[in-house]
């Protein structure tokens, strides 16, 4: 927290309105700035409320003098920093942050920030419940979905706010300075948002740049490039991991322990486990770390993991139809995500991969679907590329919609089997976000087992 910070009277361009943007407008307001919120589109849903509360809108493009006018301009996380009217106003001597920034400097709380390449929802949610379980005062918020602006006047110094950060927001931080930092791993991933993988591991490595040694940082022990970007972290350290964890989490026979020195502590039986992939055991293991170090009873960690069924798009198990399986996991974004989310199921696969593709290559998948898939079903933009590199390891099939997606993977595999959505890749070129995606896939699923329950009553 900056105690001094204050917008009182200030002159601040808040850019982008989705939750982040406003969110952080109605934050600024509130502190008694002087607030104008500039969108690319000419409407949005909240409009009108937040012109009754004094925001002044700037709406369908971003007037640059509106950006070199201000004392303060606020980035929303989907706003790049090489957009020409956020160039200017560098150019000029404003100052320009991002949305995590600006709230962060404001909490009375201490933070515990989550980032790495996949699996930071699925953290920060158990992380988070496994410290609210342990009977401590903690909210999740963040890139998860809830605006870390919207958490500041609620902030106590007892709240410990887990944050789940991406690289986009960690790139517009300057005193961020969480009290406990996680990086989960590293794969290729942003590289159209990112110039390369270095500047996009230099986004991730900020996370821990304002920490200092009353601070702890949690590494995973199975990723060689995550241990390489903590390296210069000042803070003490805990790992996770399935390999040789001295200090932290891993596991042990069935069990999830802890360890510290010559002492082993059982934390959670994998039996009680209610996710499915070895990834989401990743997961787990690191949430078990973080939360144990923010205080985390034994009995909290457990209560958490036993009665956690997963989020919503991540390998969340749809429904079962005439013996196949659906799984929605839309948040499955990268070619690395989309691996492991494939691992997890071991044969009678058919998955559904498409979309944007943001970095990598569909033949990195070419080890993991041979003998596993029985099916590839290519959707979106990337279906060509998808085709080119995978029509040799198993039947592929290119369709045009989510509709045709689950009814070709259906077929493809029934009378038993998987379907798996998990895309590798953005869903800009067909969905406004991977959420949209991920529900549409479960309406369809929902429609296919109308029908077929309709059959059978026939």
């Amino acid at each position: 927290m900056v105690a001094t910070f204050s917008v009182r009277g200030r002159r601040v361009t808040v850019v982008g309105a989705a939750r982040s943007g406003i969110a952080a407008a109605e934050l600024l307001k509130a502190r008694g700035g002087d607030v104008t919120l500039s969108e690319n589109k000419a409407a949005f849903a909240d409009a009108e409320r937040l012109r009754g509360a004094g925001i002044r809108l700037e709406l369908g493009g971003h007037d640059p003098e509106t950006f070199v006018a201000a004392d303060l301009v606020v980035l929303s996380p989907g706003v790049p920093l090489d957009m020409p009217a956020v160039q200017q106003a560098r150019a000029a001597g404003i100052p320009v942050i991002g949305e995590i920034e600006l709230a962060s400097r404001w909490l009375k709380g201490r933070i515990v920030a989550i980032t790495g390449t996949k699996g930071k929802s699925t953290t920060t949610t158990l992380t988070a419940r496994m410290l609210a379980e342990s009977g401590l005062p903690a909210s999740a918020g963040g890139n998860i979905g809830i605006p870390l602006s919207s958490q500041v006047e609620h902030s106590t110094p007892e709240t410990l706010h887990v944050i789940e950060v991406s690289s986009f927001q960690l790139e517009t931080t300057d005193t961020f300075h969480p009290w406990i930092a996680a990086l989960l791993n590293f794969s290729a991933d942003h590289l159209d948002r990112h110039p390369d993988l270095e500047s996009y591991g230099a986004a991730k490595a900020r996370i821990f740049s304002r920490q200092t040694s009353d601070d702890w940082s949690v590494v995973n022990a199975d990723d060689p490039t995550a241990i390489a970007l903590a390296a210069g972290a000042r803070s003490r350290r805990r790992w996770f991991g399935f390999g040789d964890v001295a200090e932290g989490v891993t596991l042990a026979g069935n069990e999830v322990v802890e360890r510290s020195g010559s002492q082993t502590t059982p934390l959670v039986p994998l039996n009680v486990l209610r996710v499915a992939g070895r990834h989401t055991l990743a997961d787990v293991l690191a949430a078990a770390a973080v939360s144990r170090v923010a205080g985390a009873s034994v009995q909290g960690v457990a209560r958490a993991v036993e009665t956690f069924t997963g989020i919503e798009h991540a390998m969340e198990t749809v429904a079962t139809i005439d013996g196949v399986r659906f799984i929605n996991d839309s948040k499955a974004t990268t070619i690395g995500a989309a691996r492991a989310a494939a691992e997890s199921v071991d044969s009678d696969l058919a998955i559904v991969l498409g979309g944007r593709l943001k970095a990598g290559d569909f033949a990195e998948l070419r080890d993991t679907l041979r003998g596993r898939a029985r099916a590839i079903v290519a959707m979106g933009e990337s279906a060509p590329l998808i085709v080119e590199r995978l029509s040799d390891v198993a039947a592929t099939t290119v369709v045009g919609s989510v509709r045709e997606a689950v009814r070709a993977g259906f077929e493809a595999v029934r009378p038993r089997g998987t379907v798996l959505l998990a895309p590798a890749c953005a869903s800009f070129d067909m969905f406004a976000d991977f959420a949209e995606r991920g529900r549409r896939f479960k309406e369809e699923v929902a429609r296919l087992a109308e029908e077929r329950r309709a059959v059978g009553e026939q």
